[in-house]
């Protein structure tokens, strides 16, 4: 088991991560008070709820058990979960547990944040993508019906618990979705990584054990970094939402869930990536191995058929990282090594979303 320990101002939690940290109930230490509220959805709750609740038999525990999906992430899902804490009389003195994926995280976090104006969260992620990405820096919130990830707060947990056996019942799809974090991480800090990712992407498919731990814990690393250095992303965080910008207008437009979050986002870095060699950051050269990787990783690559550069700059323009109104986007020197560029051209940018090829949809039953 590694263990990494995040300090910032006003918050200092650990990260665990290791097999097998379930059923050890590693956790335990950092629940607050008796009351424990566990949010978790159907399918999750089928596979993991007994376990936890198996190591939590001396406190008093409640179970939210929230629809799956995207869609479910929203202003509706939290108040549900309001409503039990409230029916059910829990305190300040109380924790949330959230076991599942980004959504479960986002939404708990969220509801955590405000319930009583802050009671504590321990998040145990369940995907790939969450276990290196959302569980990690204090980022919660729910989409409005107009924008992604609208509605929210910075609400740092008492700890993260990256269980690498629970993403052993993940399909394929849900897998290469979060090797696009991974992926990622690598581009905008650590051409080493982006390397190894080449040699070894058939072993991260896979879940290699050995590979997969080490590629979280490099991934959580990285973005710890930059939670530290910048908790409310005024800064260089904002480096971590390489392809975001354009991978959130995808999953807005398309319906949300119906492109899974990572999908969206290897687009993203696509566009991204392109970008950087039109405005000359970045030598064309490294185009194929980005796209390379991410495609072996069975990640989609092109826009939707049926958005335009119009469908992409509405929804660009509702985007959190603007600043002054104007388009913010993160872009890419070399591999390894990201800028933020401020002040984008709409034009500029209408046009190479339009010249680039498109095609009809990601497939989605893998």
């Amino acid at each position: 088991m590694k263990i990494i320990k995040i300090n910032i101002l006003k918050s200092t939690y650990p990260i665990f991560i290791g097999t097998g940290l379930l059923k050890k109930g590693v956790y335990t230490p950092y629940i607050f008070g008796k009351q424990i509220m566990i949010v978790t959805n159907k399918i999750l709750s089928s596979l993991y709820l007994n376990c936890l609740k198996k190591t939590l038999h001396l406190y008093n525990v409640k179970v939210m058990i929230l629809p799956d999906g995207e869609k479910y992430k929203n202003i509706t899902s939290v108040n549900n979960i309001w409503d039990l804490l409230i029916k059910y009389g829990f305190n300040r003195k109380s924790t949330v547990i959230s076991l599942g994926g980004g959504v479960i995280g986002d939404i708990s976090g969220f509801t955590a944040s405000c319930y009583q104006r802050g009671i504590s969260i321990i998040h145990i992620p369940t995907t790939l993508l969450s276990q290196v990405d959302s569980s990690i820096g204090g980022k919660t919130g729910v989409n409005h019906e107009q924008v992604k990830n609208m509605i929210g707060s910075f609400f740092q947990p008492k700890a993260v618990i990256i269980d690498a056996d629970l993403i052993n019942t993940l399909n394929n799809r849900e897998i290469s979705a979060g090797v696009a974090e991974i992926i990622k991480y690598s581009l905008i800090c650590d051409y080493k990584f982006f390397k190894k990712l080449e040699k070894n992407i058939t072993k991260l498919l896979n879940l290699n054990k050995q590979f997969l731990l080490f590629s979280i814990l490099k991934s959580c690393l990285i973005k710890s970094k930059f939670v530290i250095k910048d908790e409310k992303e005024n800064n260089i965080r904002a480096l971590l939402n390489l392809g975001h910008t354009f991978g959130h207008s995808i999953e807005q437009y398309k319906g949300y869930g119906n492109w899974l979050h990572g999908e969206a986002i290897s687009v993203g870095i696509m566009i991204a990536t392109k970008l950087s060699i039109y405005l000359g950051k970045l030598k064309e050269k490294n185009l194929y191995r980005i796209s390379n990787l991410l495609s072996n990783s069975n990640l989609p690559v092109y826009i939707p058929l049926d958005m335009k550069s119009k469908n992409f700059i509405k929804l660009i323009k509702l985007d959190k990282k603007n600043l002054y109104e104007k388009i913010r986007l993160i872009l890419l020197n070399n591999i390894g090594n990201a800028h933020i560029k401020n002040n984008i051209n709409e034009n500029l940018l209408c046009n190479l979303i339009d010249f680039l090829p498109k095609k009809n949809k990601v497939i989605l039953n893998r």
